[in-house]
């Protein structure tokens, strides 16, 4: 069974603040101590959840199940134990503030005291009316929450949590490069189980995102797509998920870090209810560690380019 514990193996440090608990928002470990040019982000799997938070849902148990990523935090750190990857782990809840999002992408209909609300109708903003935005407001037709969230709460999570996670991430990967002469971001998250494609094609269990070639240099892709089938593991590529804000903002292939997203379907190494860890979650990281191998060696293939000094 999967070892976790194995956080103790790995020396980290903490950052950011959930004020109502007084508790760090998340963890990282130090690039410095990194064997390879590669950083582990999960940014969906937090579970500390304030009491004040747990009171002002619906139905908190369900909607805890649906928003968090859920124990792909104890992948990633039997996946950095085994490659030496750097990691960065959040733990405040979606529920609180996604970290995929962008500031700006809030649904300002939920917030009881706004100031006026943006005029332009960016894609972002659509999302966000749908229920995906910085909080999320509803699963599917379901609303999570019982009542408004004030101004000043939003701000406070924003400055606390999403702003300093974000630095951090920055600091990481640019400090990786620094080091390695190139980086590779891996935002790991997990996906309910989706359609088959048809009655004969095999449930697909991941879902590589790079913004349709935005954030990730094509040969790692493909090095990675070519893995997986190799592995007889089934996949597609940017839909229905190619990525959100965490590879908008971090992924720049132009200098050298490369950034994409990786869905595990949650049926591959959770249980029924999808809420703890089977016995597949061990071979789910012995492939994990693989492919974190394999991203690694691409990325240093790639090389540092010439003028990277100068676009810096």
């Amino acid at each position: 069974m999967l070892n976790t514990n194995a956080l103790e193996a790995i020396a980290m440090e903490v950052g950011g603040r959930i004020s109502q608990v007084n508790q760090p928002a998340f963890r990282y470990s130090s690039v410095g101590a990194a064997l390879i040019p590669v950083v582990l982000s999960v940014p969906h799997a937090g579970r500390l959840y304030p009491d004040s938070l747990i009171k002002k849902m619906r139905d908190p148990e369900p909607s805890r199940l649906k928003l968090e990523d859920r124990m792909v935090d104890k992948l990633a750190i039997a996946i950095a134990q085994h490659t030496g990857a750097a990691i960065l782990i959040a733990d405040a809840p979606r529920a609180m503030i996604d970290l995929n999002r962008d500031v700006d992408d809030v649904d300002w209909g939920m917030v009881s005291d706004k100031a006026e609300e943006p005029r332009p109708a960016t894609p972002a903003r659509r999302r966000a009316r749908n229920g995906l935005g910085l909080v999320p407001r509803r699963l599917g037709r379901e609303e999570i929450w019982n009542s408004p969230l004030a101004m000043d709460e939003l701000s406070n999570r924003i400055a606390e949590i999403h702003r300093p996670y974000h630095d951090r991430l920055n600091e990481m990967l640019k400090g990786t490069r620094d080091r390695f002469g190139c980086a590779a971001l891996i935002d790991l998250h997990s996906m309910p189980p989706l359609p088959r494609m048809h009655d004969n094609f095999p449930p697909i269990e991941f879902v590589l995102g790079d913004r349709f070639g935005g954030s990730c240099h094509g040969e790692i892709l493909d090095s990675v797509e070519l893995f997986f089938r190799q592995a007889r593991r089934h996949l597609v590529r940017n839909r229905p998920y190619a990525g959100g804000y965490v590879l908008d903002r971090h992924g720049n292939p132009n200098c050298m870090i490369q950034a994409f997203q990786l869905e595990i379907c949650r049926s591959i190494y959770l249980d029924a209810e999808f809420a703890n860890l089977t016995s597949h979650a061990d071979q789910l990281v012995t492939l994990l560690t693989q492919m974190v191998r394999e991203v690694a060696e691409r990325t240093i293939m790639l090389g540092c380019p010439p003028g990277l000094e100068a676009a810096q």
